[in-house]
């Protein structure tokens, strides 16, 4: 890929006001039209745009432009940068190599009974298959359904344990929540909550009465036990 200068007008506007560099020089540099960048050094053109410096952006140095202002007709030449990115590569389905596919339907029919929150094109990304196969071992009418056994896409090799958790957390988020029928719990009816107030408030009130009873008798007790000890 071959490099490109960032922001070509700003870069022009820098250029213009701060260089001795011809319009055509600047034109062929920033990839404008001469006329273009004369509109600019007039201000009837990229108002309101703030000039970006290219040597601090490392695009340029001071000895190519101090070389193109002695010389018109020196071409001014992008500064190799200092670190390289990496393309990003286009990510498209995964390849499976050749004595791993007959695995495959075992991972997706895995996949099919173990996540089932997942979608056909998460099972596609992490297995590398067709829609049309992921249905027809959902549906069971793979050409080899009777053969098929569940097996981890993780232990086969066809994708990494990473990979798989980040698709089923994917999943997980654009899931409804589970109703309270599904995690099986039942709200008590009205009738039977007053049921059971009521017969927590009886209870309450035959420990209430034995604790009543049990003082007043130890109370009739203590005058008696008095009387015998004088006796003595």
């Amino acid at each position: 890929m071959a490099q490109q200068l960032l922001m070509p007008k700003a870069t022009a506007i820098w250029l213009v006001d701060n260089t001795a560099l011809s319009f055509d020089q600047i034109a062929q540099f920033c990839k404008l039209h001469p006329l273009e960048v004369k509109a600019i050094a007039d201000g009837e053109a990229a108002q309101g745009i703030k000039g970006l410096d290219p040597i601090a952006t490392g695009q340029l140095s001071r000895d190519e432009i101090a070389r193109a202002e002695r010389n018109p007709a020196h071409k001014l030449k992008l500064s190799e940068p200092k670190v390289r990115v990496p393309e990003s590569k286009r990510r498209g389905p995964r390849y499976t190599p050749v004595s791993k596919r007959q695995d495959r339907p075992n991972a997706i029919l895995w996949l099919v009974r173990n996540h089932p929150e997942l979608k056909d094109a998460q099972i596609s990304r992490l297995v590398g298959t067709t829609k049309s196969t992921i249905e027809q071992i959902r549906e069971r009418t793979h050409w080899n359904s009777a053969n098929l056994t569940p097996m981890d896409p993780v232990t086969l090799g066809l994708c990494s344990q990473i990979d798989l958790d980040m698709e089923v957390e994917k999943a997980a988020k654009g899931r409804p929540l589970p109703t309270a029928a599904e995690l099986g719990a039942t709200l008590q009816s009205a009738h039977e909550t007053e049921r059971l107030a009521g017969h927590e408030r009886e209870e309450e009130k035959e420990i209430d009465a034995d604790a009543v009873f049990a003082k007043l008798k130890s109370l009739k007790s203590s005058p008696k036990d008095e009387d015998e000890d004088n006796q003595f």
